[in-house]
Parts: structure tokens; C-alpha cells; sequence
């Protein structure tokens, strides 16, 4: 017989946790998104005004990779009381605190009005959204993992990483609709600040869906029972996953190489490459992102159930392998300066991204155990995020600024392709595992997790 804790949910509760994840994971990638959209289209004239407009955008790009620097603080901060108090508390600070950051950064005077310390200010902002997104993530997909039908965890779960294209589908679409009402004196002056306030409406909205989901099962069973056994004497859970998951860490953060490095390359820096070396206009760029991020919502779940049915590593190769042949192409797609080209090349971009986004929710999940999931899946992927996400609108731009060309560009990404393919190789499959069956054994060990009959019709 199922334990509770295994036993599928009613299927409306099921939609409604699944609601209340997606729903919260689109407004903290719109916020996230929104800023790097606005350092691409603005930000390098409003707070770093009289440099040379490509130095201009690096040093804005280099405000937005700060987010990422506080994403791995956020993943310990946020997975160490995630671990240890469930994942629903946690769930609601992050939304609050990349809420209240946003929308203080559509408030906030520009360098015109505040000299040197409105750069700063926007820096710090943009550490808080970091810190928030890096304590969102894990705990908005092992909600849903561990709350999921185990035979369909991989569709389940990757609905909240739907979040990231609606996001970007949301926050492209206000900056498109306000680039082509108003004049670009209009939008620079005070356009542009009416996406960071909607994030205030978006907040109070999350937050009322958000708190009317409970806690995981998961957790709560495997709460009770550390509790009986240690009588609160546990390790730290960042010890355990250290001592006991370094391994899955590593994979993890190998796996998050070509998926992060791809997905700003294509998103966030074509909005640079496509105005300033193809010659393409800002609104037919944000047109196609606008466009391809839409196609990339819907594919996300049908990569996901295909991961149900092979698996996540061979999905997930797909995704790595594709977008590493697709680079050449992409480019040259670009470089023709037709919106055809460009709509092309952005979406078939983000369906090959998709094929590694939409697996990673469950294959993450799956390598830990459930007291130090939390803080295993969210140190694997925001740890990794430092080294890829973070610096890649900035060294594409370096490199395009230092070669005039896209092939550096192409082989950078590349090379994070090949690492991703090593990594997810290195990788044991874990679609069988049951996540209520990996919890420790006794105080100290964590054992592996345990294969569960596969009852999948093929």
C-alpha cells in the first residue's frame, strides 16, 4: 500500500499547487527578466550616462549579473530554513522580497537626479532580486515534486519552470507594447518604469494564491520522522548534502551550463547583437523574444511528460546537444536582419533550451533526499548560475565588442554544451525514484534513492 505521502493527490489539489508554484515562479522571473530587458533597452543611458554606448551596456549588463552573484546566498539561506521549516514559508518571503525590490527599482532616480549613488542603489536592488530568485527555484519546484503523481513528476514539475518563459513572455510584452506606444523620449523618461510597478499588483495576486496551498507532504513525513529518530539533533542540511550529494552537486551544476549560458545568449544578448550588428530595431527584436518565449511556455510540459516516458537524461541531451549545433546557425540567421530569420532562430533557440529546462525540476528533485533537498537543488543550480547565467550577456558583449564577429560568441556556448553533455553522461537516470522512499536511514547516512516498480504505459 502507498503511504500517504505517496499516494496521488486529488487532482484539483494537485492543479491548485501546481497554480500557486507556476503563478508565483512567473512573477519573480518577470521581475528578474524585466531588469535584464531594461539594462539591454535603457539602463545604460539612465544610470551610465557619457560612456560609450557598447561600455555603456557592459556596465549595465555587469549591474545585472550581480543578481546572480546573490542567487547562491539565496540558495542557502532560503534551502538551509526551507529543509528545516517546510517549503511554503520560504516560498512567500521570496515573492515578497523580489516584489518589493522591483518595484522599489520603478521608483528609484536616475543618475541624472542622484549622481553615483543611484547606480549603487540600483546594484543593491538587484542584489535583493538575486538573493529572492535564488531561494524561489527550489522551493517552487519540490512543491510541486513532492506534492506530484510520481509516474508523471517530470510533466508536473516542470510547469513552475514554465514560469521562466512566462515571465519573459510578461515582461517582454509590457516593454514591447510600451516601446510602440511611446516615443523613445517618452519610454527613457518615464516608460520605463511602469513594468518594475506592475510587479506590486502581481505580488499582492501571487501571494493570495500562494498561501492557500499546504505544506508538502513529503516533508511533513519525513519531518515527523527525523524528528523521532535524532529528537532534533540533525547536521546542518548543508552538511549533509556536502557530505553525502557532492557528487549530484556537481552534476547539478554541470547540467546548468549549456541550459543558463544558452537561455541569456538567446534572450537577454540578442537584444543587444540583433540592434547593434544586424541592424535590426529594438521593438522587431523584442517582437520575436515576445514571440519565440511563447512557443518555449508551451513546449516546456511536453518535454517534460517525454522525460516521464525516457527518461530525463536523454531528454535533457537533447537539449544540450541541440542547442550546441544550433549556435552557428542562430547567428546566421540574425545576421540576414529579417524577422523571419530572427523569429526563427530565437525559437528553435529556446525549444532545444527547452528540452533541458523542462526535465531539470524532477531530475534535480530526484537526486536528494527530502531534508536536504531543498538546499541540494538550490545549491546545484544557483551555485552554477555564478558561473554561467551571470556573466553570459556580459561576455558575449565583451567578445563581440573585442572580435566584431559572432563566432567567439558561437564557441563559448559551445563549450558550455560539452561540459553539460559530460556531466548529465557522469548522471544515473532518476525517473524511477521514489522521493518518499529517499530519506535517511538514520542520523548520519543518507542512502541512495530506491527504484519504485515503473507502471508507465508507453
Amino acid at each position: 500500500m502507498s503511504s500517504p505521502a505517496s499516494a496521488p493527490p486529488a487532482p484539483s489539489n494537485l492543479r491548485r499547487i501546481v497554480a500557486a508554484s507556476l503563478i508565483g515562479t512567473t512573477i519573480e522571473w518577470y521581475d528578474f527578466f524585466l531588469y535584464g530587458s531594461a539594462a539591454a533597452l535603457v539602463f545604460n543611458k539612465l544610470f551610465f550616462p557619457g560612456s560609450d554606448p557598447l561600455v555603456g551596456t557592459l556596465l549595465s549588463f555587469l549591474t545585472y549579473a550581480v543578481g546572480f552573484a546573490a542567487r547562491p546566498l539565496g540558495a542557502l539561506v532560503f534551502g538551509h530554513y526551507g529543509d528545516r521549516l517546510g517549503r511554503k514559508k520560504l516560498l512567500v518571503l521570496s515573492l515578497l522580497l523580489m516584489g518589493g525590490a522591483t518595484f522599489a527599482i520603478g521608483l528609484l532616480p536616475t543618475h541624472a537626479t542622484l549622481g553615483t549613488a543611484a547606480p549603487v542603489l540600483l546594484t543593491v536592488l538587484r542584489l535583493v532580486q538575486g538573493f529572492a530568485l535564488g531561494g524561489e527555484w527550489g522551493g517552487a519546484v519540490l512543491l510541486v515534486s513532492e506534492h506530484g503523481d510520481a509516474r508523471r513528476r517530470g510533466f508536473w514539475a516542470s510547469w513552475p519552470q514554465t514560469g521562466a518563459p512566462a515571465g519573459q513572455l510578461l515582461a517582454t510584452g509590457v516593454l514591447s507594447l510600451l516601446t510602440a506606444v511611446l516615443s523613445d523620449a517618452a519610454f527613457q523618461d518615464w516608460g520605463w518604469r511602469i513594468p518594475f510597478l506592475l510587479s506590486g499588483v502581481l505580488v499582492i495576486v501571487g501571494l493570495w494564491i500562494r498561501l492557500s496551498v499546504d505544506e508538502s507532504p513529503v516533508f511533513k513525513q519525513a519531518l515527523a520522522q527525523a524528528e523521532a529518530r535524532t529528537a532534533g539533533r540533525e547536521r546542518l542540511p548543508l552538511v549533509s548534502v556536502l557530505r553525502d550529494h557532492w557528487r549530484d552537486v556537481l552534476v547539478a551544476m554541470g547540467a546548468r551550463m549549456a541550459e543558463n549560458i544558452s537561455y541569456y545568449v538567446i534572450t537577454a544578448f540578442i537584444l543587444v547583437y540583433a540592434t547593434t550588428s544586424a541592424g535590426v530595431s529594438k521593438q522587431t527584436a523584442l517582437n520575436a523574444v515576445l514571440i519565440a518565449s511563447a512557443v518555449h511556455f508551451a513546449v516546456i510540459p511536453a518535454w517534460g511528460a517525454l522525460s516521464d516516458r525516457i527518461g530525463r537524461r536523454p531528454v535533457y541531451l537533447v537539449g544540450a546537444v541541440g542547442v550546441g549545433l544550433w549556435m552557428f546557425p542562430f547567428f546566421s540567421l540574425i545576421d540576414t536582419g529579417g524577422f523571419g530569420a530572427l523569429l526563427l532562430a530565437v525559437t528553435v533557440g529556446l525549444v532545444l533550451h527547452g528540452a533541458m529546462y523542462a526535465p531539470q525540476a524532477a531530475f534535480f528533485s530526484e537526486m536528494f533526499a527530502t531534508r536536504m533537498r531543498y538546499s541540494g537543488a538550490s545549491i546545484g543550480a544557483q551555485f552554477a548560475s555564478v558561473a554561467a547565467g551571470a556573466p553570459a550577456p556580459l561576455i558575449a558583449t565583451a567578445l563581440l565588442d573585442a572580435h566584431d564577429s559572432s563566432v567567439p560568441i558561437s564557441l563559448y556556448v559551445i563549450a558550455a554544451a560539452v561540459l553539460t553533455v559530460v556531466a548529465v553522461l557522469a548522471a544515473k537516470e532518476t525517473r524511477d525514484r521514489d522521493l518518499t522512499e529517499v530519506t535517511p536511514a538514520d542520523g548520519h547516512q543518507e542512502p541512495a534513492a530506491v527504484s519504485v516498480p515503473d507502471t508507465r504505459r508507453v
